[in-house]
């Protein structure tokens, strides 16, 4: 398994022909964790904060979906969260993902799926 650095890649939601392949930004140094989305007025594609298991809102500007996901990458839970709040901490969540409000519904993200993110140098850390 190799180690998670800040920078771009590719989020891939389902497989075969329909797999949809979302850009993501990755926030896996303390510094890039702690600021996320604080101080944007929105997001394309979607942020992996790693590792994480829990997020909040605070100062945020606008809502957002957050997947917690475990070490395979299969999602946990989906919530959609107002600016201003804090989330419960999953105790098996290893990796969030947060993207604008809705977005992960029409992505089709919900408990169950499993998810495969590649960085922008080829390289998938998560092992597969």
């Amino acid at each position: 398994m190799g180690r998670w650095r800040d920078g771009d890649g590719t989020l891939t939601v389902g497989t075969g022909g329909e797999a949809q392949e979302i850009p993501l930004r990755v926030a896996a140094s303390y510094r890039a964790r702690t600021r996320g989305l604080l101080g944007e007025d929105g997001i394309e594609g979607a942020l992996l904060l790693t590792p994480c298991s829990s997020v909040h809102t605070f100062r945020m500007r606008f809502a957002i979906d957050v997947a917690y996901l475990d070490r395979k990458f299969n999602v946990l839970a989906v919530r959609t969260m107002e600016p201003g709040r804090l989330g419960l901490p999953r105790l098996r969540a290893r990796h969030a993902v947060e993207s604008r409000a809705g977005a992960m519904d029409a992505w089709g993200l919900r408990p169950g799926v499993r998810l495969a993110v590649r960085t922008a140098d080829g390289e998938n850390p998560a092992g597969g």
